[in-house]
């Protein structure tokens, strides 16, 4: 940093912030899906990622079809394709939980190994479909250039509206657990699984619903990611590990715990980055949060797994 001046140094920290938030809205999307999923649960689904490209996949089909179809839509499709990637990944993650997840419950070995095919079955899908080369949705006029608050500082309007995004879905996901039945039914579920059964909460329903849920918001992290960059079938499977890391360092079934460490995470790899290379700032961030699971191996705000 010796070459770099305070003046300099200090606007350098301020783009990477703000580049950083980018990628703090997608993992905090992404860890979201996983606090429920994994967190709640104590489902391991590597396939998570394959949730988010199919979201990523869907914004990119709405594109083509407004183009071909509606242009005078253009403007707002965007915002009907981001409730659509929702719903698809939502509906697929449900027949995914009744028809393969249900019977896997307390086996987290097969759990790993049934939803890590399914990822391999899902890329390859979209191999088939898509193709393997990367493809980008045309987005509206109004998701274009920057906003410059200052001379130096131009802060991309399409960053500010996925920082936007995540932070609605996470005040509806708060208020969903919190104050709501189903929130309720499930947090009984997490701490107790055979008393909620017989105080009458179907358990089974719970369970397909959240984690049509956490696919869900997957697939919203998809929407959001075709703003910053553009999509293949493996893009998903680039942010799995991220998103893990979230959930475990921020405590397992903890929601505020996954903001603060996607906040942290999202934060640390952007300015990692800049001063070194992608690979050594990648590696940076990862002994950062070894480091920190070591001295608190509970996350920072644990909170109970699921009960028997």
């Amino acid at each position: 940093m010796g070459e770099y001046t305070t003046e300099e140094l200090q606007s350098i920290f301020i783009m990477q912030g703000f580049s950083g938030l980018s990628l703090f809205s997608v993992l905090l999307l992404m860890g979201l899906g996983l606090a429920l999923i994994f967190g709640q649960m104590g489902v391991i689904n590597m396939a998570h990622g394959e949730f988010m490209a199919l979201g990523a996949y869907t914004v990119y089909l709405c594109s083509n079809l407004t183009e071909q179809f509606a242009p005078n839509f253009g403007p707002y499709y965007f915002l009907i394709a981001i409730l659509l990637a929702f719903f698809i990944a939502a509906l697929l993650g449900a027949l995914v939980e009744w028809l393969l997840i249900r019977h896997l419950y307390h086996r987290p070995l097969d759990t790993l190994l049934a939803t890590w095919g399914l990822s391999l079955i899902l890329q390859q899908g979209y191999r088939s479909i898509f193709g393997a080369r990367e493809v980008s949705p045309t987005l509206p006029e109004w998701l274009m250039g920057s906003w410059a608050p200052k001379e130096g500082l131009d802060i991309p309007i399409n960053g500010m509206f996925v920082l936007g995004l995540s932070a609605v879905i996470s005040i509806v996901l708060v208020v969903f657990m919190y104050r709501s039945g189903f929130g309720l039914r499930l947090r009984a579920t997490v701490q107790n699984r055979k008393m909620s059964g017989a105080v009458g909460i179907n358990t089974g329903k719970v369970d397909r619903l959240a984690f049509a849920i956490g696919c869900g918001i997957a697939g919203v992290a998809g929407a959001a990611f075709t703003t910053i960059g553009s999509t293949g079938p493996d893009s998903g499977s680039r942010y799995i590990v991220d998103s893990f890391l979230v959930v475990v360092s921020g405590g397992a079934a903890s929601l505020f715990g996954t903001l603060a460490s996607a906040f942290g995470i999202a934060q640390a790899q952007s300015v990692l980055e800049f001063f070194l290379d992608g690979t050594k700032g990648k590696v940076a961030t990862l002994m950062v949060i070894v480091i920190g699971l070591m001295i608190r191996p509970q996350g920072l705000f644990p909170s109970k797994m699921r009960g028997n």
